[in-house]
């Protein structure tokens, strides 16, 4: 059996610490052999992925969406593998001080809301989508102030956020985007204080990141390497300092259901065409 070439973008130092782990929990529990091969960026790892350079890619929800429809405009297909329970129904909020006039999200036309980087999904496409659905057109009825950090980390890297949430904290927008968790966490390190800003709006709810198997992929280390994912517990010592760096308490299988809403993100925006070429402008990662 052929050893599987797993890619995953490296956001931050950690992620070589993880994979040596997982790649340590495998051979313990015989697991089928695998490397990783750490990227920049998303769109380079989609390309591998499809081009069979990788076998598997530890992919954002907007490289999966690539992925999905890079390989479908090819002929072929991507498949959805594993995922963490805490990328599963997540909401981004639009916030605001709380001694902020508005009260409604519709109250922001004319007004300055800071988002994230231009390719973060739960920072700037997700919420940008959710104003067109109340009727507040992004950079027409409220001007966007876009904060390009890690570009290319898909939202991974929260410096964007954390950026718009001091902007927001300082006065010098209206409003900001960000996950959810992300504002409790901002809010434990003292970015901001708790209960300096409040919850004007939020997304429906989405999925995040997914493990995405490419074409060709070895079916019999495929399913051994999804069964040994799945059967990680967080009670067993070993195993759970790992899970606690990838931020979960379980892994569950890969459902693709939870993309709806980044799909229509994208189409709106006009971020990805139909057979996932990049179209977005000012998009250098």
């Amino acid at each position: 059996m052929s050893e599987l070439l797993i890619g995953s973008v490296a956001y931050d130092p950690k992620v070589v610490t993880i994979w040596e782990g997982f790649r340590a929990y495998l051979r313990a529990v015989d697991g089928p052999a695998i490397d990783y091969l750490l990227y920049s960026n998303y769109e380079r790892q989609v390309d591998d992925l499809l081009s069979g350079h990788i076998d598997l890619a530890w992919n954002s929800s907007l490289a999966w969406v690539r992925a999905e429809r890079a390989a479908r405009a090819a002929g072929t297909e991507v498949l959805p593998v594993f995922m963490r329970d805490t990328d599963r129904d997540l909401r981004s909020a639009v916030v605001v001080r709380a001694d902020s006039e508005l009260t409604d999200v519709t109250d922001l036309r004319g007004r300055r809301i800071a988002v994230g980087a231009v390719d973060s999904p739960q920072s700037t496409l997700l919420p940008l989508s959710y104003l067109r659905s109340v009727g507040v057109e992004p950079g027409v009825d409220v001007e966007v102030v876009r904060i390009d950090v890690g570009v290319g980390l898909h939202g991974d890297h929260v410096g964007g956020e954390r950026d718009a949430i001091v902007a927001l904290r300082d006065g010098t927008v209206d409003a900001a985007c960000v996950l959810d968790a992300n504002l409790l966490m901002f809010a434990r390190e003292g970015t901001v204080a708790s209960g300096a800003l409040r919850v004007l709006g939020q997304t429906p709810s989405f999925d995040h990141c997914m493990m995405t198997a490419g074409p060709g992929v070895d079916a019999t280390a495929l399913a051994q390497l999804t069964e040994a994912f799945l059967a990680m517990s967080y009670a067993d010592a070993q195993v759970r300092p790992l899970l606690d760096l990838e931020g979960l308490t379980a892994w569950l299988p890969g459902r693709t259901d939870g993309f709806g809403p980044l799909q229509r993100a994208v189409d709106e925006s006009g971020f990805y065409d139909e057979q996932g070429r990049v179209r977005a402008r000012d998009y250098r990662p």
